[in-house]
């Protein structure tokens, strides 16, 4: 475990929070898959966090150490990133998995069995990545869901109290739980589903706000940046292409002014 001493870290507003992640700049590791790594590090940046690609065995663990949140992303699991992963998690409590097209294959499904004893404080992934997390399906088509988001909300509830920490469910309305407290996010534009890094990136966002606020919080801004962001890029962009430069933009538009996100929070608790 981390040895650092944990701050005290309060319940904000997705507004609140994100004004803090720019004050703060938190330092991000990012395991992850290596068909993102660009668009996850230029998403940090744009809300401004400090992203580091440390995936090295011998490192990682170290860097973890020092790390204001961790993300550890299944989508391409070699050796040694398995390795480093591994180790990462025994340095710190401030992490966040996304078990990428798990149960559909067995190398990645039996270590996202393994770090799940390793308690992350975020798990994110689409509905049948949740399910077949949770033992209760078999996993996607590949990287694509073929559940629905309410299918998954049982099983996210069950992880959540598994790991004492929160599962965040994302799909056309994101569900974020912590085993009791339920909060459904609506919006984003289905353009963020073709783009290479989206779901990704999200989960490398989260472990940034991990840095700033509470978990439950971190995810919930997190996913209603996310569908801010997504809206307004895909007002003004032509297709795939021009969405995902215009998405960067709104990301950092928006975290630096997120008054937006309160209101889409506030709506989804009280229809909730």
């Amino acid at each position: 475990m981390n040895a650092r001493t944990e701050p005290h870290l309060s319940a904000l507003s997705p507004a609140a929070a994100l004004t803090a992640l720019r004050e703060a700049s938190p330092l991000v590791q990012c395991i992850t898959n290596a068909v993102v790594t660009n668009f996850t590090a230029n998403a940090l940046l744009a809300v401004g966090a400090a992203p580091a690609m440390c995936d090295i065995p011998g490192e990682a663990g170290l860097f973890a150490g020092v790390a204001d949140g961790v993300l550890v992303n299944l989508g391409t699991p070699t050796a040694e990133q398995r390795d480093a992963a591994r180790e990462a998690v025994r340095h710190t409590s401030r992490w966040v998995l996304d078990p990428v097209a798990v149960g559909v294959l067995p190398v990645r499904t039996a270590l996202a069995a393994e770090l799940i004893d390793h308690r992350p404080t975020i798990i994110r992934g689409n509905a049948s990545e949740i399910l077949a997390l949770a033992g209760a399906g078999a996993g996607g088509r590949g990287v694509d869901a073929t559940d629905g988001t309410d299918a998954a909300a049982g099983a996210a509830r069950s992880l959540a109290l598994r790991t004492g920490g929160v599962v965040a469910v994302s799909g056309p309305v994101d569900l974020v739980t912590d085993g009791e407290r339920v909060v459904r996010i609506h919006g984003g534009d289905a353009l963020l589903t073709r783009v290479t890094g989206g779901g990704c990136s999200l989960g490398a966002v989260m472990a940034a706000l991990l840095g700033v606020c509470a978990p439950l919080e971190a995810a919930v801004a997190a996913s209603a940046l996310y569908a801010v962001a997504s809206d307004r890029a895909a007002a003004r962009s032509e297709g795939p292409g021009s969405f995902a430069l215009a998405f960067l933009d709104a990301l950092d538009a928006v975290a630096a002014a997120p008054a937006d996100l309160d209101a889409r929070v506030a709506d989804a608790l009280a229809a909730r």
